[in-house]
């Protein structure tokens, strides 16, 4: 079973500074499994994200539910660094 990535929906978005893909990005070079479960990407959009806060108490991407069934939630950039450093 692989962890599972909550992340916004604009998949396309392939670029250094987005936040969801900086920890996709880092998962995928670490060679770790993950399901990629995209949610609305708009801010405005935040109450739609309901799962999002069920598991974070925060309607912010991204998150990772581990396969144990707890989460890691912390901003990109240091969600990226810890994957990176094996300590996910």
């Amino acid at each position: 079973m692989a962890v599972k990535l909550h992340r916004c929906s604009a998949q396309w978005v392939r670029f250094g500074g987005h936040p969801c893909w900086r920890v996709e990005k880092a998962l995928i070079d670490q060679g770790i499994a993950y399901e990629r479960v995209p949610g609305p990407a708009l801010p405005w959009q935040h109450k739609q994200r309901t799962r999002l806060h069920e598991l974070t108490g925060a309607y912010l991407y991204p998150a990772i539910e581990r396969e144990d069934g707890t989460v890691y939630r912390e901003q990109s950039a240091e969600m990226a660094r810890t994957i990176r450093a094996g300590n996910l």
